[in-house]
């Protein structure tokens, strides 16, 4: 085999290998996209779903994440946190959660709203619940971490640990949270209820179109420097 037949080869094997890795990566994108549409319908179903009363730790277990719950219990202030760091509408801030003791003896974590970023420890003596005993209309959601983050001194914890939180609270918490819609008496003006957050389709077919292309520029400029190989030297 000459130099330049061995060389069309190595350029047809490389491109063959650079496409056939990009087609791969773009049908990855596309399985993204379709996971993230099936959990977005899972989620719409589940808000659009008319409440659950729950009444103990173990109800709350028994849902999954995204549920809408309603559940009646009483608000141990002295074991809120702030959860650092949660913006509204392009404000630093923290979110309120407080545990809610249930009749069982068990309760539940409940991100109450938020709090400007000048709030910094909890309890947040300006965002007192306006009652102890108290009914919530929220969604169920899943911890971020589990057992990696404890709060601080100033009862500031980095990420939705229950497990984490837990550790300072004196009964056995639910393994979700609730997010507070709505409460019974309502909040005061602080804190802020948080709004469901937006349901998108994320990134990931405009990153499998990228990848096609890629593909189909690694196959065109293969074909075009293998032409070029071919082509017949021309000396003077």
């Amino acid at each position: 085999m000459d130099r330049s037949r061995r060389r069309r080869v190595t350029i047809v094997a490389i491109a063959t290998i650079v496409a056939a890795v990009c087609i791969a990566l773009g049908f990855w994108q596309l399985q993204r996209l379709a996971d993230r549409r099936a959990l977005n319908a899972e989620i719409r179903a589940a808000r659009s779903a008319s409440p659950t009363m729950v009444r103990t730790a173990d109800d709350i277990g028994a849902l999954s994440a995204f549920r809408s719950v309603v559940v009646e219990g009483t608000y141990d202030v002295e074991g809120e946190v702030l959860l650092y760091g949660r913006s509204l509408d392009g404000e630093p801030g923290h979110v309120v959660v407080t545990p809610l003791a249930l009749d069982d003896g068990s309760g539940v974590l409940v991100l109450r709203g938020w709090v400007p970023f000048s709030l910094d420890s909890a309890p947040v003596a300006e965002a007192p619940p306006t009652a102890r005993d108290v009914v919530v209309e929220g969604w169920l959601i899943a911890p971020e971490s589990r057992g990696r983050s404890r709060p601080d001194r100033d009862g500031i914890v980095r990420s939705l640990d229950i497990s984490g939180i837990g550790d300072r609270i004196p009964f056995d918490l639910a393994p979700f949270a609730i997010q507070l819609r709505t409460q019974d008496p309502p909040n005061a003006e602080l804190p802020v209820p948080v709004p469901a957050p937006e349901l998108s389709e994320g990134p990931h077919l405009s990153y499998a179109i990228q990848w096609f292309c890629f593909a189909a520029v690694a196959v065109a400029g293969a074909a075009i420097l293998a032409r070029r190989e071919r082509a017949p030297t021309t000396t003077l």
